[in-house]
């Protein structure tokens, strides 16, 4: 469980199809599962699950960034087979932090400047500022592609690439936002050493299981 950087207020909660019957069943669901196979042509594993909280007037932002870069250079994904699912489990509306996506972005890599530090996972989850994208890239994609806000009733579900640019902000309405995030990985995927880190991330964050869900 991570914590707002200003506060005791949840922020994530992660692995949680392993602690909740009912996480679990979704992860295998063949509603979500066959068509996380059919976007990445094969049987996939949950790289990551975790639940992000925004409560009303506290919830904190999370700044534009590619999980794939993350993904790459901290867990060793070797490619961009990995797909997330995003199921609101609260209303999501334009105005309370709602996930905000430039459609299209995943046709360019923005490589992030700088060298991880060691553990740098505990300081990121909470307000991560190395491994973001430079202004300049973030305007060139913004100007290319434009910007999308992912609103929606609780149950919606969108699934997006691993490299899409993304970010959403502070949650400073009355209204809670919480969403609950499923990473599926081609098993063809699996993760190796990490790319651009000493040491891989917990498996709470890079699962090592590659076992096929929905099977």
């Amino acid at each position: 469980m991570i914590v707002e950087p200003s506060s005791n207020e949840v922020r994530s909660i992660f692995e949680v199809h392993t602690i909740s019957k009912v996480f679990h069943d979704l992860v295998n669901d063949p509603r979500l599962v066959e068509r996380a196979r059919q976007v990445l042509g094969s049987d996939v594993y949950v790289h990551q699950s975790r639940i992000n909280y925004k409560p009303g007037f506290g919830g904190g932002s999370f700044y534009w960034h590619s999980d794939f870069e993350t993904w790459h250079a901290e867990d060793g994904m070797p490619r961009m087979r990995a797909a997330s699912v995003s199921i609101s489990l609260t209303e999501n509306f334009t105005y309370n932090g709602a996930l905000m996506i430039m459609p299209g972005s995943h046709r360019t890599f923005v490589s992030c400047v700088g060298a991880t530090p060691d553990d740098h996972y505990r300081a990121s989850l909470r307000s991560q500022h190395v491994g973001t994208p430079d202004q300049d890239s973030l305007t060139m994609l913004s100007e290319r592609h434009g910007i999308d806000v992912l609103t929606g009733q609780a149950g919606d579900a969108t699934l997006f690439d691993s490299n899409c640019m993304h970010g959403s902000g502070g949650n400073i309405t009355p209204y809670p936002r919480s969403n609950i995030f499923i990473v599926f990985n081609s098993v063809e995927n699996a993760c190796v050493k990490p790319f651009a880190a000493s040491n891989p991330r917990p498996d709470f964050l890079s699962a090592r299981d590659f076992t096929p869900v929905g099977r």
